[in-house]
C-alpha cells in the first residue's frame, strides 16, 4: 500500500465518520423539536409557562451619569467582601 492510497482511505473514512455524526445530530435536533411541540400541544409545560408569567420584574435602570460611580462602588464592595472572607 502506498502513502497516497492510505491517505485516500483515511480521507474517505474521515468524511464518512463526520457525515454519520452530522446526520445523527440532525436527526436528534428534529426529534427534540418534535418532542417539544408534542409536549406543548399536550399542555405538559404549564409549570414553565406559569414561571414565565410570575417572573421577577427587571432590575431598575440607572442613569448614565451615575453609572461609573455606582459600578466602581459595587466593585470596591465586592473586593472588600472577598478579602474579608478569604483572608
Amino acid at each position: 500500500m502506498t502513502i497516497a492510497v492510505m491517505l485516500e482511505q483515511s480521507g474517505v473514512l474521515t468524511l464518512l465518520g463526520m457525515g454519520i455524526v452530522f446526520g445523527f445530530l440532525v436527526i436528534m435536533i428534529i426529534c427534540i423539536t418534535l418532542l417539544g411541540k408534542v409536549i406543548h400541544a399536550l399542555g405538559w409545560d404549564k409549570d414553565v409557562q406559569q414561571a414565565a408569567v410570575t417572573a421577577a420584574p427587571a432590575a431598575p435602570v440607572i442613569s448614565s451619569s451615575g453609572t461609573d460611580a455606582v459600578i466602581t462602588a459595587v466593585i470596591a464592595a465586592a473586593v472588600t467582601e472577598y478579602r474579608k472572607t478569604n483572608s
